[in-house]
């Protein structure tokens, strides 16, 4: 590897944690926390950049792929699974990969990250080709199963990007559209499911929702193509049509049930 101490391995600002206080602890987590929003700020351009290629992609009929292990694994199946339910998509059309399936979304599973091909076979098993975006998303950029699918992506003319929270990464150096945020060391060291966890769940949050706003699947600040799936949503669902058509509750309550969704009920 090009760079053999990440930014996320760095020794954290604080030392003797054990003696602490609970609102020591809690307070000093808190103020690291402060910092990664501005953090985020930063790579906005490079964002901007990532979620303009997306768009198109899936426009015209391509995916976006998310692939990582561990903490970023998880965090990028996370963001795929709440596509569905939230802007009702088809579940095929953002797809979280994680080193070794999965188990590992509960359970490590030994060495599956370190496996430079296993990446790129993952994705083969859903026909990837052209149309298509793949996202790395590793805390230190290091992650050799993730490094792995992007570089096979780009050999195979895949647009590729990449969340990482490590300055100079062999990761952010093998993909197209990079977004480093640097989150600087961690309160327990090495710990990267803390601030660099919250700055990549930020990142996803920020190209998902960018993604299907621009794909015409929020309509002025509403979810109408959200899943009505519990009771919660449906009665979200009724206070949209009421707020949007200026209809009673129990007219909102028909309308939804007639069309069962809400941008139908708000433009029958």
């Amino acid at each position: 590897m090009s760079k053999q101490n990440p930014d996320t391995e760095k020794v954290s600002n604080y030392n003797h944690l054990e003696k602490m206080n609970t609102l020591e602890l809690l307070s000093n987590i808190n103020k690291e926390d402060q910092t990664i929003a501005g953090n985020v700020k930063k790579q906005i351009t490079y964002i901007e950049k990532l979620v303009d290629i997306i768009v198109p992609k899936i426009r015209a009929g391509g995916r976006l792929f998310y692939i990582g292990a561990g903490t970023s694994g998880r965090l990028g199946v996370l963001d795929a699974s709440e596509c569905p339910p939230t802007f009702g998509v088809s579940p095929g059309i953002v797809i979280g990969l994680i080193a070794g399936g999965d188990k590992a979304l509960r359970d490590a599973v030994e060495n599956a990250e370190d496996d430079t091909d296993q990446a790129w076979k993952d994705l083969q098993e859903y026909n990837i080709s052209e149309k298509d975006v793949v996202i790395g998303i590793a805390a230190s950029g290091t992650t050799p199963y993730v490094i792995g699918g992007i570089k096979d992506s780009r050999k195979n003319g895949i647009a590729t990007g990449c969340i990482t929270c490590s300055s100079g990464s062999p990761l952010a150096n093998a993909s197209e559209y990079p977004i480093e945020v640097v989150t600087g060391p961690e309160f327990v060291t090495g710990s990267t499911r803390m601030k660099a966890g919250t700055a990549q769940k930020l990142v996803l949050n920020m190209i998902s929702t960018a993604v299907m706003i621009k794909l015409g699947r929020v309509k002025g600040n509403k979810m109408v193509d959200m899943q009505l799936s519990n009771v919660k949503l449906v009665g979200r669902g009724i206070r949209m049509i009421m707020e949007e058509l200026g209809v009673s509750e129990k007219e909102a309550e028909k309308l939804l049930k007639e069309h069962g969704s809400v941008r139908k009920a708000i433009n029958k």
